[in-house]
Parts: C-alpha cells; sequence; structure tokens
C-alpha cells in the first residue's frame, strides 16, 4: 500500500508444522566406493516430498486479500496495485462457486494519462489525455493459452508493456511455484500509455487482458474477451489440426475479429493468412525479436479500423455478476445520479450556477473582513459600515444557499448510513471527476502551450504588447482552470459557507431547506471516518473560522477532547507532498496535476491500539497545503500568500515536513526563504514546533558524500535566510538554529525520485518507498516525545494565528488564546496558593498578638514565624509541582514555573516581614504604654477596693437598686476626681482650624482658603474632566529659559515661540489639551496617594495626632505642584494648589479621626476609669446584695474576658468569612480580570456615573470600594444565616478554650494546690495564644478556696456575656477590631497589576503585580474619549478603541509635544510605556464600552467640556445595544 511494488514478491510461508521454513537439500545415502558415488551423482531421482512445497505462490497471496477484503479495501488495493504498473484482476471467479465476477467498482478510482503526437502542418503536436479507466474507449488485446505451451505467456505481456517491469506476474517471477490455486481462470488487465515520444511502443493508450490459466478450461472467461476485445492472441504448443484447441481456434480464425497465433514449438515465420489473421512459430526466437514482432503487428492492426473497448459495457455482459450491483453500492450511486445531475450546464459553470455561496459572494465577504484591519478615514464609522456590509453578503448568501445539487447532497448525507453514504461520496467524487476530466485536460493543454508562448517571449526581453496580451490570456484560461476545478471539496466548503451565513444571521432554516444546523455534525462524522476537510479556503485564501470551530466542536462532542499530533506539509506545487502523505498514512488527498490541494485540508489518522502504548496522542492530524508558488497564483501576490500559508500551517503543526523537490538551489532558496520567515515569526510568539527537511527527487542518495554535501549547502541556505529573516521581523539570529532546534544530521531526508524511469510507464521507486518508511519511522519517534496538543487547543491556534494573519503585522497582532486560557487557570489557582498561606499567618499572628497583650511575648522573630509557616508553605509548594507535572497542559505551563515558584516564595517573605512589623508595633506601643497600663492597674484596684468597702458599708441598708446606684455614683465622682485630679485629658482633633492654619503659614490668604472651603469644590477635584480654570497664564520662568536660547539661531527660536503661542491659545479659545489635562489627573492622583500612604505610615493610633502630619503633607503638595509647573509652559493658579491641600486633608480627614479615637480610647486615662464605672457598679452592688467572693470574682473575670472574647470571634471570624467569601463570591473566587468583570457588571446594574468615572481615574479605588460594598451585602443581606452560622461556630470554639482553661487550672489547684493569684495565673497562660487577659488584683479575693464554684460561675456568665454581646454586634463594632474581612479581601484581591493602557487608560488585567517578562494586557479595551482624548485643538472626543487603532492605517504621537509620529500597528516601536503593552487588533463586539458612550453621553461631554461629533461621532449602530446586552458581551472576555 506504500507503492512499494517489490511486495508482490515477499515470501509468505504456509504456517505449518509439516513444511520447514528453510528448504534443506536433500542428502542421498551411498556405499562407500567412489563407484557407488559417482552413480549416485548421475540419478536423477531422489526420495523426496515433491507435493510440499516452501511458501505459497504471490499472486494466491494477492488473490486471497482480494477475496478477503471489502469493497472499498478492494478498490484502494486495485488503484495502488495499478499505480505500480501491475496489471489487475479483470474477472475474478469464485473460488467457491466458481461464479464469475467483473471488478468494475474497484477500477473505479485509477485515472490514466497518456499522450498523444499528431502532425499537423509539418509539426508535431502532442495532446495529453487523462480519463478514468473505466470511461475510456481503448482497443482491447486479449492473450489466452490453450494447453500448455513450454513458454510464459505472461512473461511476453510484460515485454509488449515495459521491458524492464513485469506488469504481468509469470512463472520466472521471484517467488513463483510450480503450483497455484486461486489464479486459474483470472483475467488480468492492464494499460500501455503512451509518453509522447517517438520511442513509444505504441502510439495510443492499448489494454491489454491475460487470461491465466488453459482457456479450454476457461470457456465462460474466454467467450467474454474474445467479444470484448480489439485483437485476439492465441498461445498454443503446437498448431495440429487434432489437437484439442482446433475447435477454439477455427471459431476465432473464422471471427471478424484479428487473430494472431504463436505456436511455441513451430519454426514458422510471421504469415499473414488472411486479412487480420498472423501466425508465427516461437522456436529458436529469443523473446525480445517476438516481442518487437509482435509489436509490430499489434501497430499494424490498430492502424485500420478496429474495435474499441470501454470497461463500462462490461455491466452488459451476461451470465457474469458486476460487484457494483451490490445494494449498497447502487443505493450510492442513484443518490450520486440524482445529485450529480448537469445537464444542460458547462462544467466550468457548475460552481457558478450550484454553489453560489462559495463563489464571488464569499470572496467579497473576505476582501471585506481583510479591510477591517486596514481601515482609513473615521475608524468606528467605517468599521460598523463594514461590518453591515458584510453582514448583507451573508444574506444574500442565505438567500442563495437553497441549489437543487446541495438541498440533495444534504439529504443524502444525512439519510444514508455510513457504508451507504461511503459509496454515495465515492460515486459523487466519480461522476465529478467523470464530467471535468475532459474540460480539465484541455485546459491544462491550452494553459500549458500559452505558459510556453509567455516564456519564450520573456526569453527574447519581449516588451511589446504582445507579452502583456499573452500574459492577459494565460490569467483567462488559469481563471478557467479554476472554474473547471470542482470535487467533493467544494460541496463541503459550500457547507460551511450555508452555515456561516445562516449562523452569522441566526436564521432558522425555511421551508424546503436543510437543517444549516446539523451541517457541522455531518462533516465531523466524516472527518472522523477518514475525510480530508478543507481547512483554509485556498480560493478566497481564507479560514472561515464559523464553520472550522463548530466542525472541531463537534468532532470533540464524538470523540472527547482527544490529543493530537498534528502534522504540517510544506512544499511548491507539484512536489509531491500529498503523494508522499497518502503513501505514508493511506491518506486521500488529491495529487493529480489537474487536481492540486488547493488550501489547506486536515485529515485524522488513528492511532492503532497496537502501538499506542508508546504516544501521549490519540490520533495523528494531517496538514497538507497547496504548494507554495502555485503557477495559478502567479503575478497575483504570491509572496504574502505563500507567507501568510506558511505561517499558518507551521503555527498549527507540532513537527512541520518541509518539501524541497530537486536539486535546484534557485527553488530551493525561494522556499526556505519563506519556511524560514515562518518559523522566526513561532519564535517571536513563543511557539516551537519541530521540523523535517524532506528533499526529493535526489539523483544519487546512496552516494554519503553528496549527501553530506547536500546538507552543508542548506545548512549554509538556512543560515542564510534566517539572517535575512531576522533583519525582516527585526529580531536577532545568526543562524537557523537561533530559530529553531534543528540538527542537520538528523532533521534532513534525502528521497529518490518516485519514479523508476520515465512516467506514464514508468512503476514507483522501492527506494522512495524505503524513504517514506524510514520517515514514518523517524516522525513517528519524535512524536513519541510530544504530548500533543488537545483538539479543542488545536481550535484555538487556529482562531489566535489566522487572527494574527489578517494583520500585517503577525508578531504584534498574534494573541494565543489558549496560553492566555492556561495563564488565567495558573493565575486562578495562584490566588487559592496565596490565600491558603495568607489565612495561616492571619490565625500566627491572631495568636501573637494575643500573647503580646498578655505580656508574654517581647519579641518576634522571623525564624519563629518561618518555622510557624513551614508546613503550609509545604504543602503549598507541593501543590505547585505536581500543577506544573501535571501532563495536560506542562509543555506551557513550564515558562511561568520558576517565575511563580519565586514570587510565592517572595509572598511568604513579604507576609512574614509585614505580620512582623505590625507585631514589633505592637510590641513598642505596649512598650510606650507600659506606665499607663500600670496606673490604669492601680487605678482599677483602688476603685474595686473602694467599691468593696463601700458596699459592706451598705450592706443590709440599701437593697433598692435607685438607692444603691444613687449611693455608688457620689463616691464614684468623688474617687474619679481624686484618681484623675492632675492627669490632662486628651483633646479631639480641631480639624478645621488646623487646615486654614497651615494654609496660611504655606503663604495662601485666608480669604482664599474660606472661599475654597465654602465651594466644596475641592472634594471632587479629582473627577474633574476639565481643568482649564485652573490655568493662568504661559509660564513666564520657561519663557525666560526659552529666550536664553536665542544662541542656537533666531529661526529656530522664532519656530519655537510660534508653536507656544499656538499652543497656549488653544485653550483660551476652550480647548485646554487633552495631554496637560491628564498631566494635571495624573499630578492629582500621585500627591493623593503620597499624601495618604505618608498620613498613614504615622502611629496616630499609638501616639496620637499632630498637626505636624497634616503641615507635612500640605508642604509636600505644594512643593509637587511647583516642580510640576517648572515642567510646563503655563502656570497653575493659587486656587488649584489650595483646591488640591484641602482635597488631601478631605481624604485624610476620616483616617486621622478614626485613629485618633483609638489613641483616646486606650490612653485617655478619664475614658478609661469612666469606662469601668458599669462592671464596678456590678461589683459593688453583688457585694450589696451578700454574694460571695468567688461570685463577685467571677464577675469581673467574665467583664475582663468579654471583650477580649468577642475580639477574638470576630477576627477569627474576618479569616473565616473572607475565606468562605473567596470561595463562593463569583467576583472573588478567580483572578483579576474576574475580578474587574463583577465590577464593571455591577456598575452598568447601577448606572452610576461617578462610580465609572473614579473607576477610569483610579480604578484600584474603585474595587476597593466595590469589595467592601460586596462584604457588607453578604453579611447582612445575602448569607446572614451562613455568618451567623461561622459566628456560633467561633464563639463554640471560643467557649470550649475557656471551659478547658477552667477545668485545667482548677484541677491543677486542686491537686497541686495554690491561692486565687496561682489560680489566675494557670488560667491566664493556658488562654495566652487565644485571648487578652487584662491585670487582675486578686489581694481583694484571697479568701476564695472553693474553685469549683469559681468555675461554675465563671461559666455561666461567661455564656450569658457572650451571647448579649454578639447579638447586639454591628457592622462599625467590627471595624474597630484588628482584621475585617473587607481589608482582609482587599489585601489579597488588589496586590495585582494596576498599569493603565497608554492610548485608553484601561488596566491591566494580570494578577501578579510584578508580572516581567510578560507585557501588559487586558482584553477589554475602550474608547479612548472615556478618559478625555481628543483630536488635537478641537473638541472632539477620540470614538476609536485601540484595537481598532493598531489595525488600522493611522499614526500617532508617543507624547503630546512629540514632532515624531508613529504607525499604530507598530506602536511598540514607541518605546517606554508603550513598548510594554501588548495590543492585539480585537474584532469582538466590545458592546459594553460602546453601550456605556451612549448612555452616559451627555455626562462625559459635560464632564469632559468636550463633544463627540466630527471624527468622534458616535456610530448609530451603537446606540442600539442594550444594558442587558452590554452585560451579557462581558462573559466574552
Amino acid at each position: 500500500m506504500m507503492l512499494d511494488y517489490r511486495a508482490r514478491y515477499i515470501t509468505v510461508r504456509q504456517d505449518s508444522p509439516e513444511v520447514s521454513h528453510s528448504k534443506p537439500v536433500p542428502e542421498v545415502d551411498s556405499a562407500e566406493t567412489d563407484d557407488s558415488d559417482l552413480d549416485a551423482f548421475f540419478s536423477t531421482t531422489v526420495d523426496s516430498d515433491q507435493s510440499k512445497q516452501s511458501h505459497v505462490h504471490p499472486m494466491d497471496v494477492q488473490m486471497a486479500v482480494f477475496h478477503c477484503s471489502d469493497s472499498f479495501f478492494k478498490q484502494n488495493m486495485i488503484t495502488k496495485l495499478s499505480q505500480c504498473q501491475y496489471a489487475v484482476p479483470l474477472l475474478v471467479p469464485d473460488p467457491v462457486s466458481k461464479h464469475i465476477e467483473c471488478s468494475l467498482w474497484t477500477f473505479r478510482q485509477i485515472t490514466k494519462t497518456w499522450k498523444i503526437t499528431q502532425t499537423k502542418d509539418n509539426s508535431n503536436i502532442v495532446t495529453m489525455k487523462s480519463i478514468p479507466i473505466c470511461k475510456a474507449e481503448t482497443p482491447m488485446v486479449s492473450f489466452f493459452r490453450l494447453g500448455s505451451p513450454s513458454q510464459s505467456k505472461s512473461q511476453l505481456m510484460s515485454t509488449l508493456i515495459n521491458n524492464r517491469h513485469n506488469t504481468f506476474f509469470h512463472r520466472n517471477c521471484p517467488g513463483s511455484t510450480k503450483s497455484r490455486h486461486l489464479m486459474d481462470g483470472v483475467a488480468e488487465i492492464a494499460w500501455y500509455c503512451p509518453a509522447g515520444k517517438s520511442s513509444d511502443a505504441f502510439t495510443d493508450c492499448i489494454a491489454f487482458c491475460n487470461l491465466h490459466g488453459d482457456a479450454l478450461l476457461n470457456e465462460k472467461q474466454r467467450d467474454i474477451l474474445t467479444e470484448k476485445s480489439s485483437v485476439n492472441v492465441v498461445l498454443v504448443p503446437t498448431l495440429d489440426k487434432g489437437d484439442k484447441s482446433t475447435a477454439v481456434i477455427s471459431a476465432l480464425y473464422k471471427a471478424q475479429k484479428p487473430l494472431i497465433c504463436l505456436i511455441v514449438d513451430g519454426n514458422l515465420d510471421t504469415v499473414e493468412t488472411k486479412k487480420g489473421k498472423y501466425r508465427m512459430g516461437l522456436k529458436d526466437r529469443s523473446q525480445s525479436d517476438v516481442s518487437e514482432e509482435l509489436k509490430r503487428i499489434i501497430r499494424n492492426i490498430l492502424s485500420g479500423p478496429h474495435a474499441s473497448f470501454q470497461f463500462e459495457t462490461m455491466a452488459e455482459v451476461s451470465g457474469i455478476r458486476v460487484d457494483e450491483d451490490d445494494h449498497l453500492c447502487q443505493k450510492g450511486k442513484s443518490a450520486a445520479l440524482k445529485t450529480v445531475d448537469f445537464k444542460k450546464v458547462d462544467v466550468s459553470m457548475v460552481k457558478d450556477t450550484f454553489l453560489q455561496c462559495q463563489g464571488q459572494l464569499w470572496h467579497e465577504w473576505c476582501k471585506k473582513n481583510k479591510k477591517l484591519y486596514h481601515l482609513t478615514g473615521h475608524l468606528e464609522q467605517e468599521k460598523c459600515k463594514k461590518q453591515h456590509e458584510m453582514m448583507q453578503i451573508r444574506e444574500k448568501q442565505c438567500k442563495t444557499s437553497c441549489s437543487e445539487l446541495m438541498k440533495l447532497f444534504i439529504e443524502s448525507l444525512s439519510s444514508l448510513k455510513s457504508t451507504d453514504r461511503e459509496y454515495f461520496l465515492k460515486w459523487t467524487q466519480i461522476l465529478i471527476d467523470a464530467l471535468c476530466t475532459d474540460d480539465l485536460s484541455s485546459i491544462l493543454q491550452s494553459y500549458d502551450e500559452k505558459w510556453s508562448e509567455v516564456l519564450a517571449l520573456k526569453k527574447k526581453h519581449d516588451k511589446s504588447d504582445q507579452l502583456k496580451v499573452e500574459q492577459n490570456e494565460l490569467e483567462e484560461i488559469s481563471t478557467k482552470l479554476q472554474s473547471a476545478t470542482f470535487g467533493l471539496e467544494h460541496m463541503f466548503r459550500e457547507m460551511g459557507q450555508i452555515y456561516e451565513a445562516h449562523k452569522s444571521l441566526e436564521k432558522p432554516p425555511t421551508s424546503g431547506q436543510t437543517d444549516w444546523s446539523k451541517y457541522p455534525e455531518l462533516a465531523a462524522e466524516l472527518m472522523i471516518t477518514g475525510h480530508p476537510m478543507e481547512l483554509m479556503d485556498g480560493d478566497a485564501g481564507h479560514v472561515p473560522l464559523t464553520w472550522i470551530s463548530s466542525l472541531l466542536d463537534e468532532v470533540i462532542k464524538k470523540l472527547g477532547n482527544m490529543r493530537v499530533f498534528v502534522l504540517s506539509v510544506l512544499g511548491v506545487q507539484s512536489s509531491g507532498k500529498s503523494t508522499m502523505l497518502n503513501a505514508m498514512f493511506g491518506l486521500q488527498f488529491a495529487v493529480s496535476a489537474g487536481r492540486c490541494t488547493k488550501g489547506a485540508f486536515m485529515q485524522l489518522v488513528r492511532v492503532s491500539e497496537e502501538i499506542k502504548k508508546d504516544f501521549q496522542f490519540d490520533y495523528v492530524l494531517v496538514v497538507d497545503t497547496e504548494g507554495l508558488r502555485a503557477l495559478e497564483l502567479e503575478g497575483n501576490t504570491t509572496l504574502h500568500h505563500d507567507n501568510e500559508l506558511a505561517t499558518f500551517v507551521v503555527g498549527l503543526g507540532n513537527m512541520t515536513l518541509i518539501n524541497i523537490f530537486g536539486e535546484n538551489p534557485a527553488d530551493m532558496q525561494d522556499v526556505l526563504q519563506i519556511v524560514v520567515q515562518a518559523f522566526m515569526r513561532m519564535k517571536q510568539v513563543n511557539l516551537s514546533p519541530s521540523c523535517v527537511f524532506v528533499h526529493q527527487n535526489v539523483t544519487d542518495i546512496a552516494a554519503a558524500e553528496m549527501n553530506m554535501d547536500g546538507k552543508r549547502r542548506l545548512q549554509e541556505k538556512l543560515d542564510q535566510m534566517a539572517q535575512l529573516a531576522a533583519k525582516e521581523e527585526g529580531c536577532d539570529a545568526e543562524c537557523f538554529s537561533n530559530v529553531i532546534a534543528f540538527d542537520v544530521q538528523k532533521d534532513v531526508k534525502y528521497f529518490a525520485q518516485l519514479w523508476e524511469g520515465s512516467p506514464p510507464m514508468a512503476p514507483p521507486n522501492p527506494g522512495y518507498s524505503e524513504s517514506i518508511q524510514e520517515l514514518k519511522t523517524f516522525i513517528l519517534s519524535k512524536a513519541s516525545e510530544s504530548e500533543g496538543i488537545t483538539l479543542e487547543q488545536f481550535k484555538s491556534k487556529i482562531h489566535d494565528l489566522w487572527n494574527a494573519l489578517l494583520n500585517e503585522n503577525f508578531v504584534f497582532s498574534f494573541k494565543n488564546t489558549l496560553e492566555i486560557a492556561v495563564y488565567r487557570k495558573l493565575e486562578d489557582h495562584y490566588g487559592d496558593w496565596t490565600w491558603t498561606l495568607r489565612s495561616n499567618m492571619l490565625t500566627i499572628e491572631n495568636q501573637l498578638y494575643n500573647r503580646i497583650e498578655n505580656g508574654k511575648l517581647a519579641n518576634v522573630e522571623d525564624t519563629y514565624l518561618n518555622e510557624e509557616m513551614s508546613k503550609p508553605y509545604k504543602e503549598i509548594t507541593d501543590t505547585m509541582t505536581n500543577y506544573f507535572n501535571d501532563k495536560t497542559d506542562k509543555e506551557m505551563l513550564v515558562q511561568w514555573r520558576g517565575r511563580f515558584e519565586t514570587r510565592i516564595e517572595k509572598f511568604l517573605e513579604d507576609q512574614v516581614r509585614g505580620v512582623k512589623r505590625k507585631l514589633d508595633e505592637i510590641i513598642q506601643q505596649k512598650d510606650a504604654c507600659k506606665k499607663l497600663d500600670e496606673k490604669k492597674t492601680e487605678f482599677e484596684n483602688k476603685l474595686l477596693t473602694k467599691s468593696k468597702d463601700l458596699a459592706h458599708q451598705l450592706k443590709g441598708k440599701a437593697t433598692k437598686d435607685e438607692e444603691l446606684r444613687k449611693q455608688f455614683n457620689t463616691v464614684w465622682t468623688d474617687l474619679c476626681s481624686k484618681l484623675t485630679a492632675d492627669i490632662k485629658p486628651i483633646e479631639d482633633i480641631n480639624y478645621e482650624e488646623d487646615q486654614s492654619a497651615i494654609l496660611q503659614v504655606l503663604g495662601f490668604e485666608r480669604a482664599l482658603t474660606e472661599k475654597s472651603k465654602m465651594s466644596g469644590c475641592y472634594k471632587t477635584i479629582s473627577k474633574v474632566g476639565d481643568y482649564s480654570k485652573y490655568v493662568a497664564r504661559h509660564n513666564t520662568s520657561q519663557q525666560d529659559n526659552e529666550k536664553k536660547s536665542d544662541r542656537i539661531g533666531r529661526e529656530k527660536m522664532s519656530n519655537v515661540k510660534d508653536k507656544v503661542v499656538q499652543y497656549v491659545s488653544s485653550w483660551f479659545q476652550g480647548r485646554f489639551p487633552y495631554e496637560e489635562q491628564q498631566q494635571i489627573k495624573s499630578l492629582i492622583d500621585d500627591v493623593e496617594q503620597q499624601s495618604l500612604d505618608a498620613i498613614k505610615s504615622k502611629p496616630v493610633a499609638t501616639r496620637g495626632y499632630n498637626p505636624a502630619y497634616l503641615q507635612e503633607v500640605a508642604k509636600t503638595a505644594k512643593e509637587k505642584v511647583t516642580e510640576f509647573e517648572s515642567t510646563r509652559k503655563y502656570a497653575l493658579k493659587k486656587e488649584f494648589t489650595v483646591d488640591l491641600v484641602l482635597f488631601v486633608f478631605h481624604r485624610a480627614q476620616s483616617w486621622l479621626t478614626e485613629s485618633h479615637k483609638k489613641f483616646k480610647d486606650s490612653n485617655d486615662v478619664h475614658v478609661h476609669v469612666e469606662s469601668k464605672k458599669e462592671p464596678y457598679y456590678n461589683i459593688f452592688r453583688s457585694f450589696c446584695k451578700g454574694s460571695s467572693s468567688a461570685v463577685v470574682f467571677g464577675e469581673l473575670i467574665c467583664e475582663k474576658l468579654k471583650s477580649s472574647t468577642v475580639e477574638a470571634v470576630c477576627n477569627k471570624t474576618a479569616i473565616d468569612f473572607s475565606g468562605e467569601m473567596k470561595c463562593n463570591v463569583q467576583a472573588f473566587n478567580g483572578n483579576k480580570l474576574n475580578l474587574e468583570k463583577h465590577v464593571l457588571k455591577s456598575l452598568a446594574e447601577k448606572q452610576d456615573f461617578d462610580g465609572f468615572i473614579t473607576y477610569i481615574r483610579n480604578p484600584r479605588k474603585q474595587v476597593e470600594a466595590f469589595i467592601k460594598d460586596e462584604v457588607k451585602k453578604y453579611i447582612f443581606k445575602g448569607q446572614r444565616d451562613k455568618v451567623q452560622s461561622i459566628l456560633k461556630k467561633n464563639v463554640e470554639h471560643i467557649k470550649q478554650l475557656v471551659s478547658r482553661a477552667l477545668f485545667d487550672a482548677t484541677e491543677k489547684i486542686k491537686t497541686q494546690g495554690g491561692d486565687t493569684d496561682t489560680w489566675v495565673e494557670e488560667f491566664s497562660g493556658l488562654l495566652n495564644n487565644h485571648l487578652t487577659f487584662d491585670t487582675i488584683c486578686c489581694q481583694n479575693f484571697s479568701d476564695i478556696n472553693n474553685f469549683d464554684f469559681l468555675k461554675e460561675e465563671i461559666e455561666k456568665g461567661l455564656n450569658f456575656s457572650i451571647v448579649m454581646e454578639m447579638s447586639s454586634l454591628s457592622l462599625d463594632k467590627m471595624k474597630e477590631f484588628r482584621n475585617t474581612p473587607d481589608q482582609i479581601l482587599i489585601d489579597q484581591l488588589c496586590d495585582c497589576c494596576w498599569v493603565k493602557c497608554p492610548f485608553c487608560a484601561a488596566v491591566c488585567t494580570n494578577t501578579l503585580a510584578d508580572h516581567n517578562p510578560d507585557k501588559h494586557n487586558v482584553p477589554f479595551h475602550r474608547p479612548s474619549g472615556i478618559q478625555g482624548w481628543h483630536t488635537r485643538n478641537t473638541d472632539q472626543l477620540v470614538i476609536d478603541f485601540c484595537t481598532t487603532l493598531v489595525a488600522s492605517d493611522r499614526n500617532f504621537h508617543p507624547h503630546h509635544d512629540s514632532e515624531e509620529s508613529i504607525p499604530y500597528k507598530e506602536y511598540p516601536k514607541a518605546g517606554g510605556e508603550y513598548a510594554t503593552w501588548t495590543i492585539t487588533p480585537d474584532e469582538s463586539k466590545l458592546l459594553y464600552w460602546k453601550w456605556f458612550v451612549c448612555q452616559f453621553q451627555q455626562q462625559l461631554e459635560d464632564h469632559y467640556k468636550l463633544k463627540f461629533h466630527g471624527r468622534g461621532e458616535i456610530p448609530s449602530e451603537w446606540r442600539t445595544h442594550t444594558k442587558e446586552e452590554a452585560i451579557e458581551s462581558l462573559g466574552e472576555i
């Protein structure tokens, strides 16, 4: 099946124990005398079993396979035999029933090509014919033998057809045996096809038929052949009248058909006894003489009138069975005949008549689609217009999609079962080929003639109009050739276009139409069974992405997401690519010269179960391509087409075969340049396919020296091409191995020429078949090292490569969707890993905080924190290792592995460093407040003693609560006054006064400050759209500097002044430059962020507020404004600086106020003493009512533990809440892109314009606000029950800890003894890690000795106090504690990249803050006008998207004062921030921002004091989108 004709001679031995595999030479026993030995030597007999033979006759093997095969394999087998120039069975008797079958169906794929030379006007004209052999009308010469002549008839016939090739197997062929079982009665047929040369044996195609066996015994076959033949040739031992053969010869002699009688034992000369009746003796004549004489006789006979033979007429012969009469075959044929009914339609018009969707309409659509990437003028308007026109074309396609041909074709595909469908498709192709053959042959003949004329004129350097005329005629013939080329692939292409048209319009099928939604499923079934499917339409030069995606989706549905190894093939046209693939894998790619592969086709080859264990994939997916440098494309953007095709298939393949034909360096150079550039592009976009060079048609592949020299020259060419490609692509490469891993010793294969001799009669070269097998083994060996890719990944690659190719700059435009998806998934996991580390660290932080507060820890070491985190860190690193080693995406993940492992390590270091810093601050605060804490303890002891004394005084005297309260208040007020008499209370912040004083110190008039305060405008300075009101005049200092540069030249200075005047005058006309607006916005944002960072770094919560903090940030803000002005050509009014400083104060106020309140609550003795009034009243009242010391002490402990317990519960709950929300809130359980989508969705649902502006200006601020809002909703609305459940669980946990500590402390006192102090120390020690526990003076409770009773009282009181406290817990109360869920989630989710797009300010969606070397990217850009971009010197807001601009032919200035302009397509060349971004042309709808612009047009115009008009006019199509559609579109990214 691999076209190795030597396979026929492979010895097949009988698998029998009686038969030895090596036949020994028999030995003869003899006496020991010399005479006896001599007698034995002369003996002609030997004792051996002559009935046994050592192997099976080769033709028996062939016929056994034939009989055991189904009709499709038979057809394939016979086609291969014919290609090997072997005879094929015409009439075959059944081995059992002896019924004769005619193999008509098996011949249907055979096409023969030959050339006829005719003389006209004293010149020879060669005409080529290429006809399906079943349709060809040729003379047929039939050979019979009568009896058993000594000479081989089959050998004689072979010499007539090909002297150097055994067309018919004969007795002298290798492997022949005396007996055969399945060949007798078989009639074989072969064809002689002339090459149009003087050396041809015959001038026209002739069929030679050979009846095997004795014709006397195979009467039926003999009669059929004698009736159908043009000439009968009979081979007899002798010619005697009394012989058995006499009757047969007599009948043939009397018949009208010419007869040639060959007499083996006769030595007669050739005699024509009667017109057309010849007799020739063979005795004592060489076979070559006989052959030449026989050729002369046959030529002579056929030069006159003669009968012709057409294969299809065999179906009319009675008494035999024709294989095409099979019911299934006839059913398929009937359906095909009904479908392929082109009566009264010229073949060249079939496609235009019946397949209109793929013709002019599809080509127009493709052109418009490509123009979307080369927009000019009003980009968005032009884009909408083109898209509308494309939809109109789709409408037209829908209207023309109801041709009878396609309707019948689809109905047959849908209704027929799998076997019937195979017959139907085969018959359809057979009928189409039969219709097209004549036209194609004549057109190709015309093309060849015209091409020769054009070449002749070019050689003469003819510059006359004649050359242009001839070239135009050649182009017309080429167009006609394309129109006449018609096959199944065009019908499948039409299916794809019908599907794409209806799919884009979502039109349901109308009455009379087939269901277009089922088309991908039908095509998928065919692809799975091995049919090639078109990947790229070569005529239109376009990939129908919608159709291909749906087709592959259906394949995935049926097979699963199988792994495939993609093998791509590239090479010049007609270089044998398809022939090589067909021979290597048994594929079905079209190979004839008139039907060269057009475009790119893909075919699935299943990996057999026997070898599957050696591979990591299930299928090989072969991509065969239209040849590079195709003649049909000459002069029609050939190089661009070739580069496009090469880049596409190289990018798709795991391996690419580069097929080079011949040894012409010039031809090689063209191909290598294209291929090397394609590999260069793959390197630049991080794709790494392997490659193998196949050098076909090499004259002497056996010579090692020749091979080495060839490889050296190839290596030199590749290196040279790599340098050229690197220069063109703008990158570095000194040699080809810099571009791709390549070993010239292993990755270059040499093939012998395909034909052993000159076609059309030459058989395939056996060396070619050997080379095919070696190459296949090499490919599979390389493939075994690859994991391949999944079908889903293959589909994504098709999208990515083609979308990038539509742009001129492939590298800048390529977007690896598959890689992006894998990276986003990795980001999700990274978020989970960091959350695990963060939550563990928060737990450790809480424990250490409690120990610090309890005075049990004075220093926190890094080593301790790292040791505590070592276990969770080890678990995370193990999980990461398993994830990166997972086979699914291992090859793609490896590029990020080191980076993410480093990031996790750094994340842990940052967490350790951050926690240590916080705890060190707490330790410092604890040390700073040590004296105050001692004073508090002293006060509390005095309060307790005084309360106890007063209670003993009043014991039994006052019983009512009102009386007790009155007595206690009197004593309490007096006591507090005495205790705090010499301590000054901490004052509240006088914020307003401080602000005014600071601004006055900075030199701003109080009136100006008060005016700004009264207006309140300063509060929204960061959201202002137009800052022109703050601009004062041209900057005089800047002007002075410019005057000093007069030395450079007055003319240059004059130009500068003109530009300055023009520049400055622009804002006086109400058009303050957009770039300057952006600079002022950036100044405000920077000052705000720096000021807040500076304020928040101050120890306000631990040491209190100081006006110097505000003075510091105010001074910094003023300095920043001065610094800013020094670089601009204008000055800012004082009002700007005042508003900016007030804005910073305003932003810092809430944080300062809250922090100072914390400081006051913790450090003001007056506040502290007052907070103890109620607890000590309860102690006083208990003493008054006679409660024991244990009861009162229990109440005191409960009071001490209450706030600590609540804080512990809240801190633990905050971590648990955060984890719960991280898992269950959709906005929080993914990567940053996922969070962004939910933020945008929330803004759209609320239609919150101010929120949008905040998001555009300061996205992080809006994201943080969103997180806080989501947390609030989750806790108090959405999941209140779940929150209560978590709270309850944590309360129970704390209660259990306290109960355990109470039990253990009490048991220890009971067993080891001790007093109240001992018990308190033991109890507080057990809770060190979990709760803070203030010091308690036990001297007032030294009489307690029943610690069991104390334990019960504490448990009872604690249960009550915790329940009461938790039931009244509010969000504000929770905010007072160290950890809050919103802040934990903000820390987790906002630690990412916030860099903005330099064009539209869309924020980078990478989850890692530092993701170098990966560039910034965002899948969802927006119109630049959203953030205020407008056309220079106009009030027109920009409406264009970045993704549209980078596909256009426009230029931009990297900076507002840049002289140089850069093409948008080459934006990274602008350097700086532009070079750090990846912006790919995106033709998705981007509905969200279109809706936003339309919805908030007026607000945006008012905000920026600019308009959406002129070049910034909003396309009317944008206004059709609804909010729901906009939100839904977010799901597409």
